[in-house]
């Protein structure tokens, strides 16, 4: 690490496309941190709208704002460029049509530096769900950029998306326990029709075409660092989050290609991950993944997950009744919420 590092706290790594909508309010919740001093390299994946000349505005009058073009390459090429760049001890990935509160990065640098931690997972949603964690989006993060470079290795797999932010996590959290919280940071994250987790949703024949090359990568990645079987649970654990939950189950999919997931997943499951979990770590997976990878096909654990769903929502629906005899609103409120989270209401 060089003397010019050693004066920037973070770098923030902002990839830009297309952003003209968004990119000044993104880029401005960054320069009203409250952490001095910071740097942010923004990274302009060949956008064909104005949001090149939106960021030059901001690197005329700030000596920490940077600006890089290059040849549209996906956003994990500007990602992987950007870190390159970086000059501060931590490093941020910040999407280009979100912000953060002016305390984010600082609530965030407080809880990594102080015992040198190989990263912090920022905000409540996350931290909640600690210590299985097995993934995390780029808002959710931020890394120790020596951590990062001990891996080189490990970076956004070029021509994925989406997923590409889970892969990286993934891979890092499963080469480090020194791990902060930050539950204070907060997120703006911006909603609309382009985000890319909504247009994955539609776009169905691109995303499972990737699931395999998600599987080669993390099939490369096991073998390569021989993390069996003390990972066993924590590659499980991903395979229940992302194919299994957020595509399987949330996309809206065809009967054949249900069933043409169900079996890729379980292949992966059967041949990577079962023979090395105990019966301890299999316990800690969810209900409906238990009953997935004990099904025969898809039909047959879309019957059991039903009757699974309705004695949960039974259960769910019983606890609000209980609720109202809460005497305090503000305790009958979080309960109600947690209730709703839980069972599915």
């Amino acid at each position: 690490m060089d003397t010019a590092s050693l004066s920037i706290k973070v770098s923030v790594i902002i990839p830009v496309y297309n952003a003209a909508d968004f990119i000044q309010e993104t880029i401005q919740s960054v320069l009203d941190q409250q952490l001095k001093p910071i740097e942010i390299i923004l990274v302009d994946d060949g956008s064909t709208d104005n949001s090149a000349e939106l960021c030059k505005v901001y690197t005329s009058g700030n000596e920490n704002v940077y600006y890089y073009h290059q040849e549209n390459a996906g956003v994990s090429v500007a990602r992987n460029k950007g870190l390159l760049m970086a000059q501060g001890a931590y490093v941020y990935f910040l999407d280009s049509d979100d912000s953060i509160d002016a305390s984010f990065l600082s609530s965030s640098y407080e809880q990594l530096s102080h015992n040198q931690e190989d990263l912090v997972i920022i905000g409540e949603a996350y931290t909640k769900r600690f210590p299985q964690v097995m993934a995390l989006p780029t808002c959710a993060a931020m890394w120790r950029k020596e951590f990062l470079q001990q891996h080189g290795g490990i970076q956004f797999p070029e021509g994925i998306q989406p997923c590409e932010d889970g892969l990286f996590s993934h891979q890092l959290l499963a080469m480090t326990n020194k791990i902060a919280l930050n539950s204070a940071g907060i997120y703006h994250y911006r909603q609309h029709e382009k985000q890319n987790h909504i247009r994955s949703l539609v776009e169905v024949d691109s995303v499972l075409a990737q699931i395999p090359i998600w599987f080669d990568i993390l099939r490369n990645f096991y073998n390569k660092h021989k993390l069996m079987p003390k990972k066993a649970l924590h590659l499980a654990l991903f395979l229940e989050h992302e194919p299994f939950e957020f595509r399987l189950l949330k996309m809206q999919l065809t009967l054949a290609q249900q069933e043409s997931l169900t079996q890729l997943i379980k292949k992966f499951y059967q041949e990577q991950v079962q023979p090395y979990l105990t019966k301890e770590d299999f316990n800690r997976l969810s209900k409906p993944f238990q009953l997935f990878v004990q099904s025969s096909n898809f039909e047959n654990f879309q019957k059991y997950y039903l009757q699974y769903l309705n004695g949960l929502r039974t259960r769910g629906k019983v606890y609000m009744l209980l609720a109202r005899l809460i005497m305090l609103p503000k305790k009958r409120r979080k309960f109600r919420k947690q209730i709703i989270e839980k069972y599915k209401l």
